[in-house]
C-alpha cells in the first residue's frame, strides 16, 4: 500500500526520509529509522514515531508492528552504543579524559560511581529523555550493567516512549505535525539544562584551576596536581 504521506511534496527532511523508509520496508523501515536515530541523537524520534503512528491508522501497517519494530529498533540503537562503552572500557576512558581540557580523573570517578548508585534508574528514564536517551548507553556499557538488565530496562523505557508518541499520531491522523511542537519545547527545555549544567561545570573548573595557580606563584601549595 502506498505510504499516505509520500504524495505531499513539502513533506522533506527528517519526515521525507523517514516516510521513504517506511514506504520501503514497512514497519520495519520504522524501526531502522529509529535505530539510527539512537545512533545519531541529531535525527528526531519525535518526528518518526507520530508518522508510524499516523501510517498505523491509514492501515500502512498494523499499530502492533509499528510499537513492536520502533521499539526493536531502539533497543538494537541502544546495544550498539553500550557494546561501544563495554569496549572502550573504564582505562580507556579515564585515558581520554586525562586528554580533555577542564577535565580530570576524579570527575570520571564521580560519575561512575554516581551511574554505579543510580544507573538502572538513569538507563530507564533516560530512554524518555532526547539526547540522554543515546548517550546512557554508553556508561551502562563502560561500567559493564548485567546485559540482561539494560535489555529490560531499554525495552520498558523505549517501549513507553514509542508508546505515546506513535498513539499520538495515531489519534491525531493527518495532524500528526500537531505533536511536533510539543516535542521540540521539550527538547529544547532538556538542551537549555544541559548547556546550564555544562557552563556551571566549567565555570567551577576554571576558578578552581585558577586559585591553584595562584596557591602555587604564592607558595602556599607546592603539591604537583591539583
Amino acid at each position: 500500500m502506498l505510504f499516505p504521506l509520500a504524495a505531499e511534496p513539502e513533506l522533506s527532511g527528517v519526515a521525507g526520509w523517514a516516510v521513504d523508509l517506511m514506504e520501503t520496508l514497512g514497519a520495519p523501515g520504522a524501526g531502522v529509522a529509529i535505530a539510527l536515530e539512537n545512533l545519531f541523537p541529531p535525527l528526531p524520534s519525535e518526528v518518526v514515531l507520530p508518522l508510524a503512528g499516523f501510517a498505523a491508522a491509514q492501515g500502512t501497517f498494523t499499530l502492533a508492528s509499528a510499537l513492536f519494530w520502533t521499539t526493536a529498533g531502539s533497543v538494537v540503537g541502544a546495544v550498539a552504543l553500550y557494546w561501544v562503552g563495554r569496549v572502550l572500557g573504564r582505562d580507556r576512558m579515564r585515558a581520554l579524559i586525562k586528554a580533555m581540557p577542564l577535565v580530570d580523573v576524579a570527575d570520571a570517578d564521580r560519575t561512575e560511581a554516581w551511574f554505579e548508585r543510580h544507573g538502572k534508574k538513569a538507563v530507564f528514564f533516560g530512554r524518555m529523555v532526547p539526547l540522554f536517551r543515546s548517550l546512557i548507553s554508553v556508561p551502562a556499557g563502560v561500567t559493564r550493567m548485567r546485559l540482561p538488565l539494560f535489555l529490560l530496562l531499554t525495552v520498558t523505557g523505549s517501549l513507553i516512549w514509542n508508546t505515546i508518541f506513535i498513539l499520538a499520531g495515531y489519534a491525531l491522523g493527518e495532524n500528526w505535525r500537531r505533536i511536533e511542537p510539543y516535542a521540540q519545547g521539550f527538547e529544547y527545555v532538556v538542551i537549555a539544562a544541559v548547556v546550564g549544567a555544562l557552563l556551571v561545570f566549567v565555570g567551577k573548573r576554571v576558578r578552581r584551576i585558577r586559585e591553584y595557580r595562584r596557591r602555587v606563584a604564592s607558595g602556599e601549595d607546592t603539591r604537583g596536581g591539583m
